[in-house]
Parts: C-alpha cells; structure tokens; sequence
C-alpha cells in the first residue's frame, strides 16, 4: 500500500472516528428511548398521520349506518328511545332483508313502553346481534338474546386517548367473548360458506378462509410493552369523510332511502348524537366532526369492515416487523446520517441533505402503510434531527478548531523559522561583535543575508497558506516534503544544517549519523514537522556553543516499543538548566508524543539532547479518543 494512499486512509478514520463517536451515541440513546417507550406517542403522531395522508377510500356499499341523531330523539321526545321505538325499527329493517343488523344500543334494562315486543323480536330473529360491555363497568346484553347473538362493544384505547386497535375476542369468567364487530363480520360471511377458524401461521390468531387476520403483540409498530390481552388488530380506519352510507331513525321511518341500500347489507344502529357522548377519539381520519373523534356505532362500522373487506378484496391488513428488524432498520438509517455529515462537510449541506433524506424518508413510512406495513419512521426522524443539529456543532468547531491550529501552527513555524534563520545569524554577528572580529564588510554581508532570509520566509508562509503544502523550509532554502520518511527528513536535516556557517561545526571531526525508519501509522505530518525542526534546533546550538566540539551524533533507533532520537557532543556546551526557545519546543513536542525529553551535560565534556517517545499508531492513539470524548461532551 502506497504512503499517500496510507495516509488518506489514515485521515479518514480519524475523521470517521471523531465525527461518528457523537452520532452512534445519538443513535444508541435513541434506541434506548424506544426501548422504553418513550417515543410511542411520536410514532402513533406518525402513524395518524400517514393514515390521514392517503387516498379516500369509496363507501363501503356492504355496511349502512342507521343513525339515532338529535333530531329522532326530539321526535320520539324521550331518551333513552323506548324498547317500542327499537322494536318498530328492527322490524321496518327486517322488511327490506338484511343480512345482519347490529344494534350498538345499551339495553339491559326494559325502557318501556315495548320491552316485551323487542324482547319477542331478539327471539324471532337470529340475525340481530345485541350488545354488552366486559371490560371495567361491565354491562350486561340484552335479556332473553342467545349469547351468540352477543358482542362486546369495549374499545382499547391509548395513552394519548386514541384508538388504534380492535379487540376482536377475549376470555371472561362468563367463556370467551367475541366483539360486536366480529360477530356481525361472522355472520355476514357465513351466507358466503365462509367460517371462522384459528390461524395457521398464528395458531392463537383468527381466520376467514385463506385470510388470516395479524394479531398485535405488545411491540407491535410503535408500540412498547402494551397489553396485548386475548386478540387484538391494528385498525385500519377507512380513508375520507363519508365511509358508509348513513341514514336517520326517521328516514328508516318514512322509506326515504333506496331499499336496495339495506338488502343483504350489514346495518348497525346506533347513536351519533352530541348529547349521547357515545364518541372514540382518532386522528386517523381527515375532517371529522367533531375533530378527531367518531361515534361509537362509527367505530363499529369501520372495525367490521375492515374484516369483510380483509377478507373478500382482500383490503390490506396492517403489520409490522419484527424487533430485530426494526432495530437494524433504525441502525441503517443512523448510519447512513453519519456517512452524509462526512460526504457534506459543511453544515449548511449537511441540513439540506438531511432535509432531503427526511422527505425520502416520509415517502418510503407512506409507501409502506399504503402497502399495509407500519415501519419505525418517527425514531429515525428523531436521529436525523439530533446528528443534523450535532453534526452542526461539531462540523463547525471543528472547522472553527482547524483555523485555530492553522493560524498556531503558522505562528510557531514563523518563530521557528526565524529563530533558526535570521535570529542565527544575528546571534553570529552578536558573538563576532563582542569579539571585535568582524569585519565591516562580513557585518553587510551578514545584515543583506538577513534581509534575504526574512523575505524568503515570508514568501514560504503565504504561499504554504495558499496552497496548504505539506513542507518544511530549512534555512539554507531547501524545502522538504514532509510525505517523505521520517529517516529521510531526518537525513537531509542532518546534511543541510552541519553545512550551515556556525562556528564550532569548523572543529567537527568526527560526525555520526544513523537514523532507524519509522512507520508512516505512527507519525502526522504535524509530527514529522516539529521533529524536523527540533533536530535542526539541536544541531544549530552544537554549532553555536559547543565551543571545542570534535565529536557529534545523531542518532534514532528504537528501544522496545519507544523510539529515541538523541544528538550527542563533546563540546562544552550551553547549559541544560537553560530554557531557551528550543527547550520550549522540545517540552511541547514531549507532551504531544507522550513521550520524555531530556537535556544534559556528560562527563567530562559534552551534552546530550534526547527525545523518546512511544510507537502508537496516531489515529488511534490514547489522547486521541481522551480528545474525541472530551469534544463529544462538550457538544
């Protein structure tokens, strides 16, 4: 593998690792939420709203509503309607033929006048299915009605009020109740030789025929640890205003209404009066009155509809995924937000592919419950908003932190530059001066080539700053590529700078140089620099105060897992104690590399400056991650 090739994987991962640590913890902590329930109400937002989004649906020609409204109750002048006025109506609906009449009316107790004659009525006719209540509050059905000729009318409803599943059937200390619903979606199919059975797929489920009707379970969709008692089914409300055809206690009355509209139909009757309160809340359905709730006998209709028409047009029946699959399909998408915050770089970018991405989104949760499946769209919402917003933050400290380390980094290579350049010189015409040993035509020399050397310097930082090379410039104007090894830097350090004219390199006889390569994982270009020039800074004050000096080595090899790079002489030195500019540099560089320097005098002449520090790929290094958790908190 080549080095540039190495080198960009390299930045990649650490790119990857800083900005995807924050995202995977949203992604997790979103998870968790689930997992608790926490999100169940903005997935039932969402599954309401997808259900109020999609096409309206024609009437159901096989159900009519026969509606007890303010206006019967007024004529009739009583309420609750007497049993007579019950009667009356079930045998007007009875002349027009039937199939099953529903009737969502409370009668365990007589409301005369006409109990007896609706009591003879219940025990004519096998097709009337009467009602009672089971759950909290029962109330019992009608007296003298066989009890397969009862169904319960409880709804189930949700945290926020809403219902959203049918409970067709469960057990009782009174035997195994069937809903209303049920029973009249049971008879009516019964004239078709079409019976109910267990499942097949699911033996505790129910079955018409070939159709089997997907039971809720407890995490069914959204849901989170709900009570999944006896067998319950996501209720797939029928789209737009008008799904049933209605008529009114009076039209029933007075014969204004087609009698074709009744013949071989199921009808329910029931109460849609204001005064009678007999509402469900649901914001499934568009433009109801009042908002967001139905009346009871409504809910009736919508639920045994969905039955029949599961059944005979095989209208789609709502299911979900399993948990696992859930739960990868959110990991999916947390992913796919990463990988769009590292492809966009720039925040503004990243929101309008998040905005993108959230729309593509919505259209795949609305295709999905047209095709009859509800799948997680809310959680994976809530991440594409948490990473959008913390991508943001972090994209641009990030940027904000790179223009810091630009601006830092141009500073000390500026100081560097001119401390091992012109200041070099100046300390040559200092120490010459003092000594009365240069001459007038040296000292212009001298002042031109520092002159020279501050605009070469000059020239180098705005055009690095331009072009963003990754170089050095050594003092005598040779430019590095810091791509190169590290032992090859090392090399044309060592070369350029003992050419260099500084007074003590002329007593040098003697020059040991041996540099040990170092694999490109564990090194930045910002490493390579600042290793460069602490070597050059070694070397420049052998030169300048290693008065004497015969012998000088450089030298990097490798000692266990640490590499040292020590440059060793046996000139008189300067003191270690001294904290110069150079000695800063090198303590920085230390804490950088996490490694140790050391600067001191040998016996009987010489000093020793030695850098070591630990081989840890510089990607994944310890401080790096100490660095990426300290940003993710941060943010």
């Amino acid at each position: 593998m080549s080095r540039s090739l190495w080198r960009k994987i390299s930045k990649e991962i650490g790119i990857w690792r800083g900005g995807a640590l924050p995202g995977i913890v949203v992604i997790g902590l979103v998870m968790l939420l689930r997992i608790t329930g926490a999100l169940q109400i903005l997935e039932w937002i969402t599954f309401d709203t997808f259900l109020r989004s999609r096409p309206s649906e024609p009437l159901d020609e096989r159900i009519v509503i026969v509606a007890i409204k303010e206006e019967d109750i007024r004529n009739v002048g009583s309420y609750p309607i007497p049993d007579q006025e019950i009667a009356r109506l079930l045998q007007s609906l009875q002349s027009y033929q039937p199939r099953v009449i529903g009737l969502d009316l409370v009668r365990d107790i007589p409301v005369n006048p006409g109990h007896k004659e609706l009591v003879a009525i219940f025990e004519e006719w096998p097709n009337i299915i009467g009602i009672e209540k089971i759950l909290p509050n029962q109330i019992a059905p009608p007296p003298n009605l066989p009890s397969e000729q009862v169904g319960f009318s409880d709804t189930l409803i949700d945290q926020d009020g809403n219902v959203r599943r049918s409970l067709l059937g469960t057990p009782t200390d009174q035997g195994y109740q069937f809903s209303l619903s049920l029973r009249l979606a049971e008879t009516y199919l019964k004239a078709e030789d079409i019976s109910l059975e267990n499942g097949l797929r699911d033996l505790h489920a129910m079955r018409f025929g070939a159709t089997e009707l997907h039971r809720f379970f407890p995490n069914s969709g959204g849901y989170v640890g709900t009570d999944a008692g006896g067998v319950q089914v996501l209720l797939n409300y029928r789209s737009g205003q008008a799904s049933f055809r209605t008529l009114s206690l009076n039209d029933v009355k007075t014969g204004n209404f087609n009698p074709h509209w009744v013949r071989d139909r199921i009808v329910i009757i029931g109460m849609i009066a204001p005064s009678v309160k007999d509402l469900v809340n649901t914001s499934a359905i568009v433009e109801l009155n009042p908002p967001g709730q139905i009346y009871g006998v409504q809910f009736h209709a919508h639920s045994t509809s969905q039955i029949v028409s599961a059944v005979l047009d095989k209208r789609l029946l709502f299911r979900t995924w399993s948990d696992l699959w859930e739960y990868l399909w959110i990991l999916a998408w947390g992913v796919l937000v990463i990988s769009l915050a590292r492809l966009t770089q720039s925040p503004l970018n990243n929101l309008l592919a998040v905005g993108i991405v959230s729309l593509g989104l919505m259209g795949v949760g609305y295709i999905f419950i047209v095709w009859g499946w509800w799948i997680p769209v809310a959680p994976v919402l809530l991440i594409l908003l948490l990473n959008s917003i913390g991508f943001g933050f972090y994209q641009y400290d990030r940027a904000l932190r790179a223009r810091i380390d630009v601006r830092q980094q141009t500073i000390e290579q500026a100081f560097n530059l001119i401390h091992n350049g012109p200041m070099q010189t100046l300390a040559y015409i200092r120490m010459h001066s003092q000594n009365q040993d240069l001459s007038q035509d040296e000292l212009l020399s001298k002042l031109e080539d520092i002159k020279d050397e501050t605009w070469k310097i000059a020239e180098y930082l705005k055009k690095e700053a331009l072009t963003q090379e990754e170089t050095i410039l050594l003092r005598s104007n040779l430019k590095l590529q810091l791509q190169l090894p590290i032992d090859e830097l090392f090399y044309e350090v060592c070369r350029e700078t003992l050419e260099r004219n500084f007074p003590y390199f002329e007593t040098l006889k003697v020059k040991a140089i041996k540099f040990e390569p170092i694999p490109e994982r564990y090194l930045t270009v910002g490493h390579k620099r600042e290793l460069c020039q602490f070597l050059e800074e070694s070397l420049c004050n052998v030169g300048k105060h290693a008065q004497g000096v015969t012998r000088l080595s450089a030298i990097g090899n490798y000692k266990g897992s640490w590499y040292t790079l020590s440059i060793k002489d046996n000139g008189s030195g300067i003191s270690p104690s001294r904290e110069n500019r150079g000695t800063k540099q090198a303590r920085s560089l230390e804490k950088q590399l996490g490694g140790k320097f050391k600067r001191e005098a040998l016996s009987p002449r010489g000093t020793l400056c030695e850098l070591t520090w630990p081989l840890v790929d510089s990607h994944w290094s310890l401080g790096r991650i100490k660095h990426g958790l300290k940003s993710l908190f941060k943010n």
